[in-house]
């Protein structure tokens, strides 16, 4: 069983692109090779008035995935991105920790 380094509800930090620095949680993964991070690469788009489903049309500003190499875990700590290394614990539970100072990322 594989355990992703980036999960839902993770503070990340965008390391590259046009968003480059801006921070958000994780809102969903999609495939293992996107995620969508909240106010993070938000588009305008266009939507149609579906009188159907109630839904008013105009222009409804959309946070569009990222791939997951442009985005890195934020480290509280050291107050920057940090990498995400993967380790069991004597207990035999597997965690994610922070390569910088070897702290464990899931409390």
């Amino acid at each position: 069983m594989s355990m992703n380094k980036i999960k839902t509800g993770d503070d990340v930090i965008v390391i590259a692109g046009k968003d480059k620095g801006k921070r958000g949680s994780v809102l969903k993964i999609i495939d293992n090779q996107r995620v969508v991070v909240e106010g993070v690469n938000v588009a305008k788009k266009h939507v149609k008035p579906n009188p159907n489903a109630g839904e008013p049309g105009g222009i409804v500003k959309k946070e569009m995935p990222l791939h997951i190499s442009n985005v890195a875990v934020f480290n509280s700590a050291t107050g920057k991105a940090d990498r995400v290394g993967i380790k069991i614990l004597e207990d035999g539970r597997r965690v994610r920790y922070f390569k910088s100072n070897n702290e464990v990322v899931d409390v």
